[in-house]
C-alpha cells in the first residue's frame, strides 16, 4: 500500500469491511437491519471479496459461525442488527463462551446521540452480553475501527479462543476518516493468552506419571482447539495409559486407536467412568472437569494424584484439586512432558477396560446396535452410518437422546469432525451449525444428526439451504417425545411424563416445500439403502428415521451420584 493510499479517506463501514479481508475471512453469516445498514451497503462492493450467507435468524447466523469455526479452526464471523438483531446472538454467544469457540459478531447500533434515550431497536447490547463474551466493545466513532476490529481477532483466536462482540453506532459506521491501513494485532499489554510455561512443574508431573502403575488420560476440545493431535497421540502411545474423551474431545483421537477407551460421563461408557475411581495418576489434557463428567465431586477420583494440562489457569483447581498444574498450550507442554516420560505398557491395566467394555457391550451396546425386536434404535442408525461412510464424515449433533447415542457410537478417523453443543446444550444447534461446517469444509460431507424437538428450533434455517445449495446431509432420528426429558421423567419422576409428547409436522412434506428432498422411513430393511440415497444424492437431503419411543440411553450416571455408580441398566 502507497502512502497516498494509505490515507484514502473511507467510512467507517468500509473500514469494517477491509479488516476482515485482512484477516483472511472468507465467509460471513448474517441479517440486516436498520442500525447496520451501512455496513451492508459497503458488503455491497465486497461481493467478490465476502461471501455473505443469508440466514433466516439471527440465532442460526451464530450457530453457522460456530459450525465454521469448530470445523476450519478459523475465527467465524456474524453480522447483525440492533436491538432484537442483537440479542438473538446472546444464545449463540454463550454457547460460543463455553465451548471456547472464536466468533467476531458485529452488531449495528443506533446513532450515537440516541444511546440511552429508548430509541428505536436500542438495547443495552454491551451489558446484555458481557457474561457470554470473552470481550465486547462499542465503537461510536470511526477512527477506533481498525484497531479494534484487529483486537477482536486477535482476542477471540489466541489463547483459549472465545466469543467477541463489536457493537458499532450508525454515526460510526457512516463516518469518513482518514484511513492509515489495517494492522494485524499480536500484543495487548493486559492480556497473556497463554501462561508462562513452569519446567518445574513439567519435571513434576513426569515424575508422577513415570511412578503410576494406572495412569489414566482424559482429554478434552483443548487438543483440537490447540491443534496438538499429533503431540497429544505421540504422548499417549509413549506412555502407555489408556485415555478417555469429553464429547467435545471427540475426534482428537481416531476412535479405532488402541489405547482409546471411549467417553466419560453422564452417558459415558462404564470402564472410564468406574475406573476413574481406581487410577493413581489421572491426566487432564485441555479439559475442565465439568459436572457431566465428575457427577458428584466428593466421590470423584478421590484416590488419584492429579496432573492437569491447560491453556486457562482459572480452570486448575475450579473444580478438582490438582496435584500438579500444567500451564500452557498443550501444542508446546505436550511434547516437553513426552521428552520426560518412560516408555512403558500398561496392557493389563487397559486390558481391565477392555473388560469393562465387554460387560457394557452385553448388557447395552449389543441390544443397541442389534436390536432383536422390530423397533429401530438410534444406535442401530449411527452403526449404519458409520459402515457406510467409514468414520470419514463430519457429525453435527443437535442436543438430547440422539447426541448421546451419535457421541458413544459415531466413529472418526479426522480430528474436526464431531460438532455439537457441549457446555450450554443448545436445543436448535445443529442444523445451523451443520450449514457452517460445511463452508468450513467444503470438501467434506457433513452429515447433521438432529432430534424431532430440536430441529423444529431452527428449521426456518431450511430456507438457507435452499438458497445457497447447500450440500449437507440431515437426520432426523424421530421418536415423538423430547427423549431425554422423558427418559428423566420415566426414571426419577415415576412415568409423569409432563410435556414431552411432541406432535411434529411432515417433515418431508415440509423439506420440499423448501425444494430439499427427503424421504422418511420406519423399517429396518429400508434403512441401509436410504442412508446410502441420503449420502449419495446431490445436494442437500432430509432423512427421517422413526426410532422407538421409550428407548432410553445407558450406560447413566444420574445426577447426585459418582462417576463409580454408573447404572448399566
Amino acid at each position: 500500500m502507497t502512502a497516498q493510499e494509505m490515507k484514502t479517506e473511507i467510512t467507517g463501514s468500509e473500514a469494517v469491511l477491509k479488516a476482515l479481508v485482512a484477516e483472511g475471512v472468507d465467509t460471513i453469516f448474517g441479517y440486516p437491519g436498520g442500525a447496520i445498514m451501512p455496513i451492508y451497503d459497503a458488503l455491497y462492493d465486497y461481493h467478490d471479496k465476502l461471501e455473505h450467507i443469508l440466514v433466516r435468524h439471527e440465532q442460526g447466523g451464530i450457530h453457522a459461525g460456530q459450525g465454521y469455526a469448530r470445523t476450519s479452526g478459523r475465527t467465524g464471523v456474524v453480522f447483525a442488527t440492533s436491538g432484537p438483531g442483537a440479542t438473538n446472538l446472546v444464545t449463540g454467544l454463550a454457547d460460543a463462551q463455553i465451548d471456547s469457540t472464536p466468533l467476531v459478531c458485529i452488531t449495528g447500533q443506533v446513532f450515537a446521540h440516541l444511546l440511552g434515550t429508548d430509541a428505536f431497536q436500542e438495547t443495552d447490547v454491551i451489558n446484555i452480553t458481557t457474561p457470554v463474551t470473552k470481550w465486547n466493545y462499542q465503537v461510536t466513532d470511526a477512527n477506533e475501527i481498525p484497531a479494534v476490529m484487529a483486537k477482536a481477532f486477535y482476542i477471540a483466536g489466541s489463547g483459549r479462543p472465545g466469543p467477541v462482540l463489536i457493537d458499532i453506532t450508525k454515526n460510526a459506521q457512516l463516518q469518513k476518516f482518514e484511513y492509515k491501513g489495517y494492522e494485524k494485532c499480536h500484543h495487548i499489554r493486559s492480556y497473556r493468552p497463554k501462561p508462562i510455561v513452569r519446567e518445574e512443574y513439567v519435571k513434576e508431573a513426569a515424575a508422577l506419571i513415570n511412578a503410576a502403575e494406572r495412569p489414566l488420560v482424559i482429554f478434552g476440545q483443548g487438543v483440537i482447539l490447540g491443534k496438538a493431535e499429533e503431540e497429544f497421540k505421540t504422548f499417549i502411545e509413549k506412555s502407555g495409559a489408556p485415555a478417555a474423551w469429553t464429547i467435545l474431545g471427540l475426534s482428537a483421537l481416531p476412535t479405532d486407536h488402541p489405547q482409546n477407551v471411549g467417553m466419560l460421563g453422564m452417558h459415558g461408557n462404564y470402564g472410564p467412568n468406574v475406573l476413574t475411581n481406581e487410577c493413581d495418576v489421572l491426566i487432564a489434557v485441555g479439559m475442565r472437569f465439568d459436572d457431566r463428567v465428575t457427577g458428584r465431586l466428593d466421590r470423584y477420583a478421590k484416590q488419584a494424584k492429579v496432573v492437569h494440562l491447560d491453556i486457562d489457569p482459572s480452570e486448575i483447581d475450579k473444580n478438582v484439586k490438582t496435584t500438579v498444574p500444567v500451564w500452557g498450550d498443550c501444542k508446546e507442554t505436550l511434547p516437553l512432558l513426552t521428552s520426560l516420560i518412560e516408555k512403558k505398557n500398561h496392557a493389563a491395566w487397559i486390558n481391565r477396560f477392555h473388560e469393562c467394555m465387554k460387560m457394557e457391550e452385553e448388557a447395552v451396546i449389543n441390544e443397541e446396535l442389534h436390536p432383536t425386536n422390530e423397533v429401530m434404535t438410534m444406535g442401530e442408525v449411527i452403526e449404519q452410518l458409520n459402515q457406510i461412510t467409514n468414520g470419514e464424515a463430519v457429525i453435527v449433533t443437535d442436543v438430547g437422546q440422539h447426541q448421546m447415542v451419535a457421541c458413544r457410537y459415531a466413529k472418526f478417523n479426522k480430528s474436526k469432525s464431531n460438532v455439537t453443543s457441549g457446555g450450554l446444550g443448545t436445543m436448535g444447534f445443529a442444523l445451523p451449525a451443520a450449514m457452517g461446517a460445511k463452508y468450513g469444509a467444503k470438501e467434506r460431507q457433513v452429515v447433521a444428526i438432529i432430534g424431532d424437538g430440536g430441529v423444529q428450533m431452527t428449521i426456518q434455517e431450511l430456507g438457507t439451504i435452499m438458497q445457497y445449495g447447500i450440500n449437507v446431509k440431515i437426520l432426523i432420528l424421530n421418536n415423538r417425545f423430547l427423549g431425554m426429558v422423558r427418559q428423566w421423567q420415566q426414571l426419577f419422576h415415576e412415568k409423569r411424563y409432563s410435556f414431552v409428547d411432541i406432535e411434529s409436522p411432515d417433515f418431508v412434506t415440509v423439506a420440499k416445500g423448501y425444494r430439499i428432498e427427503g424421504n422418511s422411513i420406519s423399517k429396518r430393511e429400508e434403512l441401509r439403502e436410504a442412508l446410502k440415497t441420503m449420502l449419495n444424492h446431490n445436494g442437500a437431503y432430509l432423512l427421517e428415521v422413526m426410532v422407538g419411543k421409550e428407548n432410553n440411553v445407558f450406560p447413566m450416571v444420574p445426577q447426585g451420584c459418582g462417576v463409580g455408580e454408573i447404572r448399566l441398566k
